[in-house]
């Protein structure tokens, strides 16, 4: 297991105090000091804000490229990895979409920024503009970005809080400053299964592997509560995999006996790891669940290549587990009114379960449906 990400949520004002940008990267570089003598390598250092219009002032954000140009440099000169500047919340019926169409110019001309826009939430229910919206921006990034790949750095939110460590969800709820972590820890469920000879032995070993690997999450954690004086916002213990079979959650499910994931049988292979998650003892935030990145996962990417599974399995495999649609390639060419569905079905599922889902769509430009 690794961390993903040791994210800082910075209640930041503009024109910000560039000191609580040297704050938050001290910080976080005595979070991974702090990880690495707990024997856990840490891979990003995060910064979240809140909202951007809300950090702005301007509920039509109109300064948004200039914040997060100069939020993209003051972070890089404190060795901060990436930072997000939060969503467009767009989920009220009434909310002006203004700031949702400026995302495209903010990605475009930043490297290491993240946004997301709330379309949904278990309150409010679904706005149908905002999904419109926001299928419309998801295709301008995808045509104006190189190769498309803005769109890593965008999703569409439904009823996902604020705390998550995961980006592009990240964002901060306005508060004192805190931490969370999140974990690429797919190799946990691939280890335990592999060492299993039936399911109850899987189980022990998964909820083993949890609790240890909890243990250790926190022993950090607190030694940092306790020497900055900083509160912790919890653990986001999503089973995030690595582009190899050793830290595949696609490998982990195959390896309970599922012949392919995506066969029959995927479905209980994912509730099944996710009611391991969920009897560990941990504070926690964000999605802790599955995560099915298909451009970040070797079998899920092979499966996908067999037309072993499509965007409906995966939105079927949400329903008990995890995150959403993650990094999921679609065609150039796809229609915004398209999107707009895929983005209204996964708000559907969010909104009528309860449970945060976003949605991190990528047409690739160039490619159509059948390469």
């Amino acid at each position: 297991m690794k961390v993903r990400s040791v994210t800082y949520f910075a209640p930041l004002t503009y024109p910000f105090d560039v000191g609580t940008i040297v704050a938050a990267g001290r910080f976080l570089k005595s979070a991974r000091q702090a990880l690495e003598e707990a024997g856990l390598e840490t891979q990003t250092l995060r910064l979240a804000t809140p909202p951007f219009t809300e950090v702005l002032g301007d509920p039509e954000a109109g300064q948004v490229v200039d914040m997060a140009q100069a939020l993209e440099a003051a972070c890089a000169e404190q060795g901060i990895d990436f930072v997000s500047i939060g969503p467009a919340l767009a989920d009220r019926p009434d909310a002006s979409l203004s700031p949702l169409y400026r995302l495209p110019d903010v990605l475009g001309q930043t490297q290491t920024v993240f946004t997301a826009a709330v379309v949904a939430s278990a309150g409010r229910g679904i706005n149908l503009a905002a999904i419109q919206a926001s299928a419309e921006v998801t295709r301008e990034i995808a045509q104006t970005t190189p190769q498309g790949f803005g769109t890593l750095r965008f999703a569409s939110l439904a009823n996902c809080p604020p705390g998550s460590p995961f980006f592009p969800v990240a964002y901060h709820d306005g508060g004192p400053p805190r931490f969370a972590l999140a974990t690429e820890a797919a190799d946990l469920p691939v280890s335990a299964f592999q060492q299993a000879a039936t399911l109850d032995d899987a189980r022990r070993n998964l909820l083993d592997a949890f609790e240890a690997a909890a243990d250790r999450l926190m022993s950090a954690a607190n030694r940092l509560v306790g020497e900055h004086n900083l509160g912790f916002g919890g653990i986001d213990f999503t089973l995030a995999p690595f582009p190899d079979q050793a830290t595949s959650i696609g490998a982990a499910i195959e390896r309970l006996g599922i012949d392919r994931f995506g066969g029959p049988g995927t479905l209980f292979g994912a509730a099944f790891i996710t009611n391991c998650l969920r009897q560990a003892s941990f504070p926690r935030c964000g999605y802790s669940g599955l995560m099915f990145p298909v451009l970040e996962d070797s079998v899920l990417a092979a499966r996908a290549d067999e037309q072993a599974y499509g965007i409906d399995s995966l939105l079927l495999y949400s329903t008990v587990c995890g995150a959403g649609l993650d990094t999921v390639p679609l065609p150039g060419d796809i229609g915004v009114d398209e999107l707009a569905g895929i983005l209204l079905d996964v708000a559907t599922v969010a909104v009528v379960l309860d449970k945060p889902l976003s949605a991190r769509l990528m047409p690739v430009p160039g490619l159509g449906a059948d390469q």
